[in-house]
């Protein structure tokens, strides 16, 4: 099986309606099963070199698997909340959730971020 750094590239490079649709198809394929520090050297490495190089379906999704993996780590939500609320409105909502959920972790009597 393809390492998630070489479907990542392959996801970014695809070009044509069915070369796009083959490299999603691997990316997912591969990320399903990979491990949140698998996905976030990913992430990491290709955010050095191209912001937003991947499509935003991979991103976030790429971002959903690793918060699963670790739900209990505020590091991870904020950056995860960051990256939402950097593609634009459509997941302020979810990027705002994310954020009380790490400001919850960790302060646990405190009620949340102000809105």
């Amino acid at each position: 099986m393809p390492d998630l750094f070489q479907v990542t590239e392959n996801l970014k490079r695809a070009r044509g309606a069915r070369s796009q649709l083959d490299a999603g198809r691997e990316f997912i394929e591969v990320i399903a099963f990979a491990t949140a520090d698998e996905i976030l050297a990913v992430l990491r490495a290709g955010r050095e070199h191209d912001w937003l190089g991947l499509p935003v379906w991979a991103n976030n999704l790429a971002y959903r698997l690793a918060c699963l993996q670790r739900p209990d780590d505020p590091e991870l939500l904020r950056e995860a909340a960051g990256d939402l609320l950097a593609v634009g409105p459509d997941w302020d909502e979810h990027a705002e959730a994310l954020f009380r959920r790490a400001d919850q972790l960790e302060n646990p009597a405190s009620p949340g971020r102000p809105d």
